[in-house]
């Protein structure tokens, strides 16, 4: 089964990633920083957003992947998945600045919900009572 929602956004998010690789990468040529941030204040913070990315990136791809196997596409996924993207962008530029900022804050706050949301709704699933799925006709067991 292809999963159109969770590959497009995992592209996508190769793409962020390489975007918040480049952001580290023009400090880090300019400042001639060959190791760590180097005391430089810039490339501390661009570091922790490029960092941050990747500790939720993969449990949110994850999760967007078996709820997409489990339920199929759907319109609120589609939403879920831009509304992560967008999130990364904004929590990206707001590591920049110095104090605290709705671009930060706004892009913490909605990957929490996005995971949260996501996390909800693979426990629904999981559990749902109602739901039995029978094994196909080839593994049945025969009396």
């Amino acid at each position: 089964m292809l999963l159109p929602i969770t590959l497009t956004l995992a592209a996508a998010c190769a793409f962020l990633n390489l975007w918040l690789a480049s952001r580290c990468v023009r400090v880090r040529m300019g400042a001639k920083l060959l190791h760590g941030d180097g005391g430089n204040s810039l490339m501390g913070k661009r570091m922790r957003a490029h960092a941050n990315f990747a500790e939720y990136t993969p449990i949110i791809l994850i999760l967007f992947g078996l709820v997409e196997l489990a339920l199929g596409p759907s319109n609120w996924l589609w939403g879920a998945a831009l509304l992560y993207v967008l999130a990364r962008i904004g929590h990206g530029f707001g590591m920049d600045r110095d104090a605290p900022n709705p671009w930060r804050a706004g892009g913490a706050l909605l990957t929490w919900a996005v995971m949260v949301g996501l996390a909800v709704a693979a426990l629904l699933v999981a559990y749902q009572a109602t739901r039995v799925i029978p094994a196909p006709p080839a593994l049945a067991v025969s009396d």
